[in-house]
């Protein structure tokens, strides 16, 4: 589980020009970290309901503020 302090400081890193997919290969726990955090095709039912509605506020390329779910705390970048 990722805490809100370790996403608070890599949103810190990712404004400060750090790579979203380094960071996340780096720092994820979520089994596609060796991705870059690329979750591929989701459907969205499939999802937790705060990181599914976070998703879709998305514009493609866009990175979220920090969202929390059951899961934990995640930043979220949009890709297609």
């Amino acid at each position: 589980m990722t805490y809100q302090y370790e996403a608070e400081d890599l949103l810190k890193k990712i404004n400060e020009g750090a790579d979203f997919l380094d960071l996340a290969r780096r720092f994820s726990k979520c089994g596609s970290a060796a991705n870059g955090g690329d979750l591929g095709p989701v459907e969205s039912g499939r999802l937790d309901e705060a990181f599914s509605e976070a998703v879709s506020k998305l514009a493609i390329g866009e990175i979220s503020p920090i969202v929390r779910s059951r899961f934990g705390y995640h930043l979220i970048k949009k890709i297609n």
